[in-house]
């Protein structure tokens, strides 16, 4: 799907509500660039000595937030020696972008975080937040708005990429609970998702049969679902978000 171009001749209240809508705008662009807020195991969990592990790969997605604003992202995984490096890139030309960078290690089953960030920038104004594990001293520490903070991390907690990858590798591995944690800008936070069935879909990149799975949310005005494909490794094929009445769209356009 090609990027929207925004021509300079938008309204100013269309520039107006962006600004006036900043967090929800850049939530549904994070989102599009990734699964994100998708879990992780209790510090003692067990490693499965033949685990399977998910491959290398590179996608691409297109998006829409608010039927309103098209983009396109980008996921590339790589891994060198036993260490994994997730990269997410997101654009809506002219308007905002948002990059993801996630390091951590694979033991069985399970994935352990060391490094992450993300930056985002709306109508030139970006912010960035860093993230650094400590799983020795169960302690994660916490970099935004040059205030650091160190939580604590009784049950593993994870930044958005290797979040994915834990939920990945629970459904690769048969090993799917639902009950994650996630580490946030102050706080770590227990985030609860359940298994909807299973269903073909079709998007951009093909039809897929897939696994929905829908996050738990205490607000009924928000949902989160997102459909992971076996064939790939369960690497999301579709996304899709409301937030107080803002829909964003994810579709999978082309997987290496």
């Amino acid at each position: 799907m090609s990027v929207l171009s925004i021509n300079k001749k938008l309204a100013i209240t269309d520039n107006q509500d962006l600004r006036h809508n900043k967090p929800k705008f850049l939530t549904a662009l994070t989102t599009g660039a990734s699964i994100a807020i998708i879990g992780a195991l209790s510090m003692t969990a067990p490693t499965l000595a033949n685990a399977k592990i998910i491959q290398p790969s590179s996608a691409d997605y297109s998006f829409t937030v608010e039927d309103k604003y098209k983009g396109t992202a980008n996921r590339t995984l790589k891994k060198s020696g036993n260490t994994w490096n997730y990269k997410v890139k997101a654009r809506v030309a002219g308007v905002a972008s948002a990059a993801q960078d996630s390091t951590f290690t694979i033991n069985g089953n399970n994935v352990s975080p060391t490094q992450a960030s993300t930056t985002y920038k709306l109508l030139g104004l970006g912010r960035t937040h860093k993230l650094s594990f400590n799983p020795s001293s169960k302690e994660v520490t916490s970099t935004y708005k040059g205030k650091t903070t160190t939580m604590n991390m009784a049950q593993q907690a994870f930044d958005d990429l290797s979040l994915e990858v834990q939920i990945r590798q629970d459904l690769l591995n048969g090993d799917f609970s639902g009950n994650y944690y996630m580490a946030k800008k102050n706080k770590v936070e227990k985030t609860p998702f359940k298994k909807s069935g299973n269903t073909k879909i079709t998007v951009p990149a093909g039809t897929f049969d897939t696994v929905r799975v829908d996050r738990i949310h205490d607000d009924n005005s928000r949902s989160t679902s997102f459909w992971l494909a076996p064939s790939l490794d369960y690497l999301p094929v579709k996304v899709s978000q409301v937030n107080d009445g803002k829909k964003m769209d994810l579709e999978l356009t082309k997987a290496n």
